[in-house]
């Protein structure tokens, strides 16, 4: 079974350190709701973001993780894949404090869906 934590480091708490230069608060992406495990709190976050930040690679990654905890494969494949073809490549720093590029962590959630990880969290997620 997968640690909840190795499922949390998919999460993205930054975007890329010359977006982090221009806004050192930067946006919060439902980062420590992901974190905490409470994908409905970091949905509700990330669609409010959505408005402003649509098509961020960050934004889309982390929403990629909420909709996967909670199950919904689909819309979570379809954004794992809009960050992976995205325009756009961002080193984008991870919970677990790495910085990785974007394409690189659409792939790994990609990976991680077609295996089922984010399923087996889904208890843990949800406790």
């Amino acid at each position: 079974m997968i640690a909840l934590a190795q499922i949390a480091a998919l999460a993205v708490a930054a975007q890329s350190p010359a977006a982090m230069a221009a806004d050192p608060a930067g946006p919060d992406y439902g980062t420590q709701e992901l974190v905490e495990g409470r994908n409905g709190a970091a949905l509700r976050t990330l669609t409010a973001e959505a408005d402003k930040a649509a098509d961020d690679p960050a934004l889309l990654i982390n929403l990629a993780v909420a909709h996967a905890r909670r199950g919904d494969e689909e819309r979570a494949r379809d954004l794992f894949e809009a960050a992976m073809a995205h325009d756009e490549r961002a080193e984008l720093e991870t919970v677990d404090g790495r910085w990785v590029d974007s394409r690189v962590l659409a792939r790994k959630g990609l990976a991680m869906l077609a295996r089922g990880e984010f399923a087996s969290t889904a208890s843990i997620a949800s406790r």
